[in-house]
């Protein structure tokens, strides 16, 4: 899925958790990078094309480690560790980003290294994508009026 898909995805599940969680400012920032995160093993997102992240890219392939509930689980067993506030943030947005990618064409190895694909019949920037972010949008914005009228 395209960046901006996995934003409006993870923009409505913040605005669903938002009143129940203690520490919203950082709430809310961590689950929209968190939904980023996964793609910066591809110099072709918003986030991969920063510099910083080329030799990673050199070493990684795309939909490997990063799109990995592998890769998700230790990284928010770490934060659940030293920085437990950021770790439900981190663990809802990574993991609604590789939820929507197991739509795709392309898939995920949820359990990277093993083999196992998930996928569906979503192409990246297609018909059903497009139709996916429309109604994310509404959504958005629907529930964010009802939350804080």
């Amino acid at each position: 899925m395209l960046g901006k898909t996995h934003l409006v995805i993870a923009l409505f599940a913040t605005i669903i958790f938002l009143p129940h969680v203690s520490h919203k400012w950082a709430f809310i920032p961590v689950v929209l990078l968190a939904t980023m995160l996964p793609d910066i093993d591809s110099g072709f997102s918003s986030i991969g094309r920063k510099p910083i992240f080329r030799p990673l890219q050199m070493l990684t392939k795309h939909r490997g480690l990063f799109h990995s509930f592998t890769f998700c689980i230790l990284v928010t067993f770490i934060l659940t560790l030293y920085w437990p506030d950021l770790a439900f943030p981190f663990f809802l947005g990574y993991g609604l980003h590789l939820l929507a990618d197991s739509w795709t064409v392309e898939g995920i190895k949820p359990f990277w290294p093993m083999k196992l694909v998930s996928r569906g019949n979503v192409k990246v920037g297609g018909t059903i994508e497009n139709t996916l972010f429309l109604v994310f949008v509404l959504m958005d914005v629907l529930f964010a009026i009802l939350l804080f009228a």
